[in-house]
């Protein structure tokens, strides 16, 4: 027993000294991360993981939280983090081939954005990873963004419009193009606003529809803004993602290659993570719409796609390689054969 005991106790502090040594040799870098919770949000822990992960990669990163991604970015530019966090909207500026993952309506499923996601985060794209002096070194799912509505017969009055829809106050990220260009082909209002001022707005009634990821449902107690007579359209506007953006010549050889396969490793449980959210909505908020309207809604995104692409908001190689799964998974749609394919 005794022996057992000696062993147990030099194998215990071999690990003591392992790790000990990992932590004396890591290079310390900042990592700016937006969450709307700030420190106490789902992201933020989601980056506690990825820190003691970067630890074997030979990096210790310390953590800062942001509420504004904004400023988030602001500061990563001005040299104030080494890597950032944000959702992929913001992280275009940085990256636009990453960067145009979360555009309108391109990926109807989460097993559309894995395939996607798994095919970019291989070695073979790692080319276009890198934006110099920027390394995207990691894309995780935060969750399909959804349409929040303050009444339910805005969907059901406006089901067979084909024209415009002047009549509904519609909340945009005021640094998304794609939302301004939307809402534009809509021809609603331009209510232009900050991510955090979107839901606020939202829940006092000065805009009518607003959206983003179920958990945005609880954490911004949107509730408040559905009433009784609101809603939320089961129907993806798009898939939202966390990018992970370190400057490139500041991290070890192969750190973003060794973070992008960790943060695929990560997908299945973010999807997870993000469709508990989804459940947490009850049944009875959910609005349905017509396989008629659901085809006129993707019309309308792709459109979209493609004027954003011909002002290069939106990167046309990764508009091209989400055009080419949506035909794998599914190769009647229309567009599959259409003369001006993405």
């Amino acid at each position: 027993m005794r022996v057992f005991i000696d062993q147990f106790s030099r194998l215990l502090l071999a690990i003591v000294m392992s790790l000990n040594c990992c932590v004396a040799l890591a290079e310390t870098k900042s990592l700016c991360v937006f969450d709307l919770l700030g420190a106490n949000g789902p992201i933020y822990a989601q980056m506690k993981d990825y820190k003691i992960a970067a630890m074997g990669w030979g990096v210790d990163l310390h953590l800062k939280p942001y509420i504004s991604e904004v400023q988030a970015a602001a500061d990563f530019k001005a040299g104030l983090c080494d890597a950032v966090s944000f959702t992929g909207i913001q992280s275009r500026q940085f990256n636009p081939f990453t960067g145009s993952l979360d555009a309108m309506g391109a990926l109807p499923t989460y097993a559309h954005l894995k395939t996607v996601i798994s095919t970019i985060s291989s070695p073979q794209a790692a080319s276009l990873m890198i934006n110099d002096p920027y390394e995207v070194a990691g894309i995780i799912p935060i969750g399909a963004a959804y349409l929040f509505v303050n009444n339910r017969s805005l969907v059901s009055k406006n089901e067979d419009t084909q024209g415009k829809l002047s009549g509904i106050r519609i909340a945009v990220m005021d640094n998304d193009p794609a939302q301004i260009e939307l809402v534009s082909l809509l021809g609603t209002p331009l209510m232009s606003v900050t991510i955090a001022e979107m839901y606020k707005k939202f829940n006092a009634g000065l805009v009518d529809v607003c959206y983003g990821p179920a958990v945005v449902y609880q954490a911004m107690e949107l509730h408040k803004g559905l009433g009784s007579d609101g809603g939320v359209i089961r129907f993806p506007v798009a898939q939202l993602s966390l990018q992970i953006i370190i400057r490139q010549a500041e991290f070890p050889a192969e750190f973003g290659l060794k973070s992008r396969n960790y943060a695929l490793s990560q997908f299945d449980k973010a999807v997870q993570l993000a469709q508990s959210y989804e459940h947490r909505i009850a049944p009875q908020w959910w609005l349905n719409i017509s396989e008629i309207n659901q085809q006129r809604y993707h019309d309308i995104y792709r459109k979209t796609r493609l004027s954003l692409r011909d002002k290069g908001v939106y990167d046309a190689r990764m508009l091209r390689i989400m055009h080419l799964v949506r035909c794998k998974k599914n190769s009647q749609l229309s567009e599959c054969i259409a003369a001006d394919k993405e």
